[in-house]
């Protein structure tokens, strides 16, 4: 007769001890992972709190480009309305007289004539005060300053401006250069001026900028047996920078 348990099933084959010590009908010795819950980190009031300083940074932050983007937007149909632009200069003439040089000194009157002109329909232009020099080459001979003067839009305004400098020192260079330059009927020195100007545009605000004129190489004809001279060929445009 068989005594076999009828309870238990029996299998066949002989029964393998687990390396870890334990049978393999046995628990685990520790509890098993919990399953995986999607919603666990959302559900987590932890994680769903909100931090005041980061919401606090994240509204400035969005402020701030909204500013920026304003601002450039209206500064953008500013200029597509008012279309600003530069003044214009021109050298009409320029004369020299009572010139001299020699030992490192000179002496001599400049006068020059110029066109200023605002090319702008909206937009007027002040010139508070204007500082003018004349140069050879790199070499500064004499300064002048010249009076202020408005202008309306679309408006030409014709400007003096008048040099002397007399037994002013210059290097032994400008010397040798100038003294080359009348033996061949021409001396080119070139005109910088300086002005500190107001645009107004209407009801708009008024912006003050420097204007920076330079009428480089103008040509003068000018000998060694004279002391006087006139400037050679036509007008000469200046460049104008803001």
């Amino acid at each position: 007769m068989n005594n076999t348990n009828p309870t238990r099933p029996v299998t066949g084959y002989p029964a393998h001890p687990n390396p870890n010590g334990y049978s393999s009908g046995t628990a685990y010795p520790y509890a098993a992972a919990p399953p995986p819950n999607n919603g666990y980190y959302t559900q987590n009031p932890y994680y769903n709190r909100t931090d005041p300083q980061r919401a606090f940074i994240r509204r400035l932050f969005a402020i701030i480009i909204s500013c920026i983007i304003i601002s450039g937007t209206v500064l953008l149909i500013i200029w597509l309305i008012l279309r600003p632009r530069v003044p214009e200069f021109r050298v009409d003439s320029l004369s020299v007289s009572n010139f001299n040089i020699s030992s490192s000194l000179l002496s001599g009157n400049w006068d020059v004539q110029f066109t200023v002109r605002n090319p702008n329909k909206k937009i007027t232009v002040k010139y508070d005060r204007i500082d003018a020099d004349v140069f050879y080459k790199s070499e500064g001979l004499a300064s002048t300053t010249l009076p202020p003067f408005s202008q309306g839009k679309r408006n030409e305004t014709k400007v003096r401006a008048t040099f002397g400098a007399i037994g002013a020192y210059v290097e032994d260079w400008v010397v040798r250069d100038v003294s080359g330059d009348r033996g061949k009927g021409s001396v080119k020195f070139s005109v910088r001026l300086l002005a500190r100007a107001r645009f107004k545009a209407g009801a708009w605000g008024t912006r003050k900028r420097y204007v920076r004129v330079l009428c480089r190489d103008v040509p003068v004809g000018l000998t060694l047996s004279s002391g006087r001279g006139a400037m050679v060929g036509g007008a000469r445009e200046c460049r104008v920078v803001t």
